[in-house]
Order: C-alpha cells, then structure tokens, then sequence
C-alpha cells in the first residue's frame, strides 16, 4: 500500500504524520509513477506552517519535486511508456512512494542524470533557470547578488552565472557556507552573520552596486538589497525563509527607479514548451559538468519531519532528498 508523509494541520514539522494511501490508477491524460526520490524545499516549510494558503483542510501531502519510474499510463498518454524515467515538479503532493500525475506536468530523464539529482534539481534548477534567463535575464560582465549562496538554488546559480561570466556575489550564514559557495561560481562571498552585506556590496563594486539582487529571504534581507541596486537595477524576489517583507511601498522604488518582480515558478512551468526547453537546457548542464548537483542530505521518506528541522535550523547546504 503506498505512503504518504502529510501535515495533518498548519505548524511545526511535528504536524507531519504517516498515511496509507489507497493503490492509485491513472485516469485518461494521467501517469502513475513509483518515486525512487523526492527533493525537499523551503516552499516545503511554507505549505506546512500555513504561510501559504492550504488547498485542503487537513492531511496536506507536501513537496514539489521527485523523480521515478512510470508504472502504468492512462488512456491517451502517447509520450511516456511504462519503465521510462521521469521527473517534474508541481506544488504538493510529492511527499509519497507513489503518485498519479497529469502526463503534462513529466519531464524524461536522459541517462547521465540520476533519480536523486532530478529529484534535488527540478524545482532548484528550473527556479535557478527562469530567475537568470526571464525574471532578470543576465548578461556577461554585469554584477549581481545572490542570497542564500549556499542553498539548493544559490548553488546551482552560482555555477550558472559564472558560466554566463557573470560577477556572482553571495551571501551565506558562517565561513563553511561562504567557502562552499566559493567553490560553486561566486567571485565574492559575504557571511551575513559578521558582515553587513550592504556595506560590502558598495566595497565589491566601488560603491556602484549591482545590476540585480536575488533574494529568497524575504523580511530580513529586501530593504537592505534594494540599497544594493545600481540605478535602474532589478530586485527579484522569489521567496521568504525569515518571513513576509510588510514594509514596502511602490515609492521605494524611485530611489534608483527600481524595478521589482515576484515570480512564482509554477507560473513558468505551466507552459508546456517552457517547461521542455528549459529542463532539456538544465539537464544539459548537468550532462556536461558545467552544473554540479550536491545531494548532501538524504532522509527516509517517514523522516521528513527531520528534514524539515534541519533546513529550518539551516543546518543544511545544497540538496536534500527522501527515500520512499
């Protein structure tokens, strides 16, 4: 009988629980897949607190990211075939040994990139993806700052903006995390526990600041990075791990006339060709070694609760995955 790991209300990663599912069957335009592994992301933490709205009232399975193999097709899916490997991201529902999903949501794995660095890649590498290629697309020689340098996606687009030639500067939490991400594109690390990443960035660019910030922290982190941006510099924000920023008003932006966006991943992927394109140009990095995927925490499906105090505890760099 397949598992399922589900919050059974808003709160802390003591809500998530063990459930038996019933065996599912495709329906027409549907796929049944037998996760090998499934990746674990702060929007992970977002749906079980409650910071973002349930679409159930109670047993909300989570995560949005996992790879496997097809086990049985609907009527109508002429793409896959049972046996192919796949992987896709969605929001929720991942967190099981086994799911139906829409055939349209799959991507098929070439042969030079594992289940496990799908599952840790998809969400991360896609988001990495559209944030460098639509949100602000980047050109060589322009600077920018990158938050949370050390995470899964900070990873990831480091060695992808230095790819471009792009000047990378991060932040990250503690010397560990700045050498790691040192050694993943960032030409200029910034440990925002002893410095003041403000004052630093001014320092790197001889006080110009940056053509764009990227800034998945939220409360803690968006009025100091629009004090990074260069005149008509970009303030992508693309998450919250410290909370919802409350303090802004469209006039902050006449500063340097600023430009801000909050892009939604799941916006993107909804388009079946962009979904395609880019996780074919994803996979390609990784296939070639330009993208280097660092899987470094691994927990049992039924121990997701622990995955979730470590990330909130950020105790975490690059990856975690779970094991069904």
């Amino acid at each position: 009988m397949p598992i399922a790991i589900a919050a059974a209300k808003a709160g802390g990663p003591e809500v998530l629980h063990e459930i038996n599912l019933p065996t599912p069957a495709p329906k027409a335009g549907e796929v049944l897949v037998k996760h090998n592994a499934i990746g674990v992301n702060f929007i992970d933490t977002y749906f079980r607190s409650g910071l973002y709205p349930w679409p159930v009232d109670k047993d909300l399975v989570l995560g949005s990211e996992a790879a496997g193999t097809v086990a049985a097709l609907g009527d109508g899916v002429t793409d896959f075939a049972v046996g192919d490997r796949v992987a896709y991201t969605i929001p929720n529902g991942a967190y099981v040994s086994e799911r139906v999903i829409e055939a349209r949501h799959l991507v098929k794995l070439p042969d030079g990139v594992s289940d496990e660095v799908a599952a840790a890649s998809m969400l991360k590498g896609l988001t990495a993806h559209y944030l460098l290629h639509r949100s602000f697309k980047v050109e060589k020689g322009q600077t920018v700052l990158f938050h949370a340098a050390a995470g899964g996606v900070g990873l990831i687009a480091g060695q992808w903006l230095a790819a471009k030639g792009v000047t990378a500067i991060g932040t990250a939490g503690g010397p560990e995390k700045c050498a790691l991400a040192a050694k993943h594109g960032y030409a200029h690390t910034i440990d925002y526990k002893s410095e003041d990443f403000v004052e630093r960035v001014k320092e790197i660019t001889g006080g110009e600041g940056v053509h764009a910030v990227y800034d998945s922290i939220g409360h803690d982190t968006i009025a100091g990075s629009m004090n990074c941006l260069k005149t008509f510099g970009t303030l992508v924000n693309f998450g919250q791990s410290s909370g919802p920023y409350l303090d802004f008003k469209l006039s902050d932006l006449a500063v340097g006339s600023y430009t801000v966006t909050r892009p939604v991943l799941f916006h993107f992927t909804a388009d079946r060709a962009y979904l395609e394109s880019a996780a074919a140009d994803l996979f390609a990095m990784i296939e070639n070694g330009t993208l280097k995927i660092n899987v470094n925490q691994r927990y049992p499906l039924a121990k997701a609760d622990q995955s979730h105090i470590a990330l909130e505890g950020r105790k975490t760099t690059g990856s975690t995955v779970l094991i069904p």
